[in-house]
Formats: structure tokens, sequence, C-alpha cells
């Protein structure tokens, strides 16, 4: 499958995307993996940025928020007019564009830091969007991206459950096996039988790669690899949100930190 294949499966995606997740039924990313992110991201008050893969534009207004001027990319078309509608109605300085993270339409050097949240993993060629925003940044400046965790994040996943319905295991494989586009159909779990009706389960291209292929492919970028993280959701939100109990088991999310050398 090729870049063009799975921006199609992501721009189909968009419209029960953006009205699921605003309405609050990514539990994972609002629970745990989006206040994990911000709480590793160094500080970008005053700072220009480019956010990779930006989606509906969710998690690039909380960007913003924090002080930062936002361009923001995302190849589904679809995508982007709900991140423009809701930057017409709510301003916070954002520029919206549409565009291949594989192809940034940027110069050399021009942004401090960029970010990616959850876009890489769902594309064919994660290589040369490393490489890009390897090129845009300044020397000296950030790129700090999430993903699906590689190593549980597999071909073959099955929760192991007690007699209590909890998970206390996650069977995994095929971890070696390449799916290259490999389309895999599921939504959000705790939405109402009406909305799951009414949207159809989102087609996710998988282009899974193995733990050393990322970190290989932030070196070979010419990243420095500052911190990882793997978020998990506490006691707390647990309390809130019981269905996320199996995130406490294993990772599923994985945040790195890379820093462009200073004099590149």
């Amino acid at each position: 499958m090729n870049e063009q294949e799975a921006g199609q499966h992501w721009n189909e995606n968009a419209e029960a995307w953006t009205v699921l997740a605003r309405a609050g039924f990514d539990i994972h990313r609002d629970g745990y993996n989006t206040p994990a992110f911000f709480k590793l991201l160094p500080a970008i008050k005053g700072l220009s940025g480019i956010d990779i893969g930006c989606g509906e534009g969710a998690n690039t207004r909380l960007l913003a928020k924090n002080g930062a001027t936002l361009q923001a990319v995302d190849i589904a078309e679809n995508f982007i007019a709900h991140a423009q509608a809701t930057e017409d109605k709510e301003p916070l300085g954002i520029t919206y564009s549409i565009a291949s993270a594989a192809k940034l339409p940027f110069n050399n050097q021009q942004f401090d830091f960029a970010t990616s949240f959850m876009c890489l993993m769902d594309i064919p060629n994660p290589e040369e969007a490393l490489k890009e925003a390897f090129r845009v940044l300044k020397p000296g400046g950030f790129f700090q991206f999430s993903i699906t965790h590689p190593c549980f994040d597999t071909p073959h996943r099955k929760n192991l459950r007690n007699a209590a319905g909890e998970t206390y295991a996650v069977e995994i494989g095929g971890y070696f096996n390449y799916q290259n586009g490999k389309v895999a159909e599921w939504t959000f779990n705790n939405a109402p039988g009406e909305l799951k009706e009414k949207f159809s389960s989102f087609k996710v291209p998988m282009f899974n790669r193995t733990l050393t292929q990322w970190v290989s492919a932030i070196v070979d970028a010419g990243f420095l690899l500052e911190r990882i993280n793997e978020p998990y959701p506490d006691d707390e939100v647990l309390t809130k949100h019981p269905s996320l109990q199996d995130a406490q088991v294993v990772p599923y999310f994985l945040h790195f930190l890379c820093r462009k050398p200073a004099g590149v």
C-alpha cells in the first residue's frame, strides 16, 4: 500500500473519528496518552512548531494553548477541513495545510520544534517522515512523537483475562511479520451502540515495525534520542475509566523525544 492509498483510508475515517473523539470516546488519548505526552514535552512557549499528522487538530490546539505558534499538516483533506473549521470558530493562530508527512511543504531549518501524535506508525514510510522532520528543524530543535508500542501492537494480540474479566497478561505474536498496509477494522469500544451503528468502523492500515527499526530510523535521520516514555493510566484514571485496566498490564503507546544536534 502506498502513501496516497493509506491517506485515503484516513480521509474516509475522518468524519467518524472527529465526531467520536470530540464526544470523549477516545479515552486512551484523553485519559493518559496525551497528558503523558505533554508531561514529557519541553517548554514551547514563544516557539514556532510544526504538528505532523494533526488529524482534526485536538492536540495541535493544546500545543497552541501552551504558547507556541503552530503550522499543522495532514494528508487527509477531511481532517484538515474539520481542524480549519474549529480554527475559524475559535482562532488560535494555527495554519493548517494538506500535506504528506514524508514531503513537508516547508523550508529547511524553519521550526524550533516538531511534534507528531499517533501518526507515524500509520504511514508506509515513517523513515522519510523522520528525515523531513529533521530537515525542517532548526539546529538544536526537538522532535517529539508518539506511536503505538511496537512490542505490543503486533499482528496477533489477545488479552488473557481472569474469572473477574480483568486482563492479567497479553498474548502477542508475529512481531517480526511486517504488515504492508493490512487493514484492521475497529472503533472506540465505549461509544454507545447508536453511534456505532451510525458510523462505520475505522479502517486503519497497519505498517508495523520493530523497536529496533524505529530506533535505527531515528538515528539514521540524524537525531539524538533524548528520552522515551511508556505511558499508562494511574489508579485515578482507572476509577473514571475501568475499561483501561489492561493498559496497566502492558504499554500500548511509546513516546520518543529526539533532538537535532546544534550546528547541523
